[in-house]
């Protein structure tokens, strides 16, 4: 099962048919986007689920369904083992951003948490789940696909939010620090922490 998130509700990519409550069902085959995202965006209902009949094609054939953004992103642990966030349009976040041509996901991912919060010396320790969610850009619907790796970094030096971005803040946040910030996060920044 995949979730993909329009804002903070799920469009979930499922084999399994069950009776709607709160939610509503799909064919995967033949639903339309926009207006599923509509239906999202602007009415109570909290889910949707695409609904196909083999678990191995799903992600594939819903990648197909709105142009794909390919980005990289880390989780960032210190020698405190705090973890590094960012303040960007009013929510906290994981350093992430867009992949450049001939630049592997690694190095896309461990480029941006350094343009974007001056952290240096990063070690990538192992990939986390993939995030998926739905953005439009110049009047047309797009799906971002965020390759996620947990990093390491004994970084001690000022951190330096990237303004230009819209990063308004960054921090190294402790444990009880991260959960409180994930009370006004993204619902995909959710399944990392």
């Amino acid at each position: 099962m995949y979730k993909v998130f329009v804002g903070d509700k799920p469009i979930v990519l499922t084999t399994i048919v069950e009776k709607e409550a709160n939610f509503k069902n799909y064919l995967l085959k033949t639903v339309n986007m926009a207006k599923v995202i509509k239906k999202l965006n602007n009415t109570s209902l909290e889910e949707v689920r695409l609904i196909h009949k083999n678990e191995d094609k799903l992600i594939k054939k819903f990648l197909k369904k709105l142009p794909c953004v390919i980005a990289g992103g880390g989780k960032v642990y210190n020698d405190s083992g705090e973890i590094l966030f960012i303040y960007r349009n009013d929510k906290w976040d994981l350093p992430k951003g867009k992949a450049e041509r001939k630049e592997t996901i690694e190095e896309t991912a461990m480029r941006e948490v350094t343009e974007e919060t001056g952290v240096t010396g990063l070690s990538i320790s192992k990939p986390l789940d993939r995030t998926y969610h739905i953005f439009k850009r110049n009047g047309q619907y797009r799906i971002k696909v965020t390759y996620w790796f947990e990093m390491k970094t004994s970084f001690s030096g000022k951190l330096h939010a990237q303004e230009n971005e819209g990063i308004t803040k960054v921090a190294w946040l402790n444990n009880d620090q991260a959960l409180a910030a994930l009370e006004n996060s993204y619902a995909n920044i959710k399944l990392l922490i």
